[in-house]
């Protein structure tokens, strides 16, 4: 085989984005630009490294091994060319991936912490949904996750090996809804009378379900207004402007005017989970995890002492350290 660089750099962020379009609209080139490409490592290689999924594309077992020693080349492309320009060694940067409620719920805390205990490891982030960074920790552009995670907590994708994933908190989904409204008089809603609210969610696309709108509410959700941010969501709803969902860990983050309420029926559980691909993790890795995993059950800790944010018990809850 003799790929070219360009080739093995849309390999990997084909892989990441999990489609040619998104490939192409990251690195700046034509879609058609981006499948020649593809076309020219399939015929280098002499095996199929992508397969069509319904909303994008996946690799191959052949594709995923491509891609596992073409980050290797990548990195010391990337690593001759900071040497030659006259730039220091890129060491210490810990390359960190959350879902949106994340970023409120436990990274501010455990980014202090770490600052305090160890000021050499620099941390970057990047924010994005669970199936994303699946894909980003599987492409190599970052190097832990954090992650969210519904019953039955099946396998985060279907590739092999299957991700390694450490269990941060627990939690539960509630309702957030204006305070001064018919909603907002009590600590319990009926689902049926969700049914003609205005919902505030995040963008939804293929493989990739929206969050804001209850599950299993009955007919079409009538989606009002899109946005990423969960502070955004929280100020539109204290606006009088539709419902949306969170975590009850973002109970600290709810504004005046917004009040967090329970649905009646079954309990919509919900985990934050640390995922990694499997193997021995450099120091830095290891500092990252030991630090998330306190700084979790510190937050845990503290909801319980400030009495739990629902009438549902045991509302947000650590695991037992391993």
């Amino acid at each position: 085989m003799e790929p070219s660089i360009t080739g093995l750099r849309v390999l990997r962020e084909v892989a990441e984005r999990g489609s040619f379009t998104a490939a192409a609209a990251e690195l700046g080139y034509t879609q058609s630009a981006v499948s020649r490409q593809v076309a020219a490592l399939e015929r280098a290689a002499g095996l199929k490294l992508f397969e069509r999924r319904t909303g994008g594309v996946a690799l191959t077992a052949a594709g995923q091994t491509l891609l596992r020693h073409a980050v290797v080349a990548l990195d010391a492309v990337a690593a001759a060319e900071r040497e030659l320009s006259g730039l220091p060694p890129d060491r210490g940067v810990l390359r960190l991936g959350t879902f949106p409620s994340a970023s409120a719920l436990i990274l501010p805390r455990a980014l202090a912490a770490l600052r305090r205990t160890h000021p050499g490891i620099r941390v970057t982030t990047r924010e994005a949904s669970t199936p994303a960074l699946v894909r980003a920790l599987r492409a190599r552009a970052i190097d832990l996750a954090i992650l969210s995670s519904r019953p039955p907590h099946h396998p985060l994708d279907d590739q092999i090996p299957p991700l390694e994933r450490v269990t941060l908190i627990d939690t539960v989904l509630l309702l957030a809804v204006p305070a001064a409204t018919a909603l907002g008089a009590g600590g319990v809603v009926d689902i049926q009378s969700l049914v003609d609210q205005d919902w505030i969610a995040s963008p939804s696309s293929a493989g990739e379900p929206g969050m804001g709108v209850w599950p299993g509410l009955p007919g079409r959700p009538r989606i009002a207004h899109t946005v990423r941010d969960w502070l955004t969501k929280l100020q539109l709803v204290a606006a009088g402007c539709g419902v949306t969902t969170v975590p009850v860990g973002m109970a600290g983050a709810v504004p005046a005017g917004v009040r967090l309420v329970e649905v009646e029926g079954p309990v919509e559980h919900r985990r934050v989970v640390l995922a990694s691909l499997p193997g021995p993790h450099p120091p830095a890795v290891a500092q990252i995890v030991r630090i998330l995993r306190r700084e979790a059950a510190r937050q845990a800790e503290e909801a319980d002492l400030a009495g739990p944010a629902s009438s549902r018990q045991g509302a947000l809850r650590t695991p037992p350290r391993t």
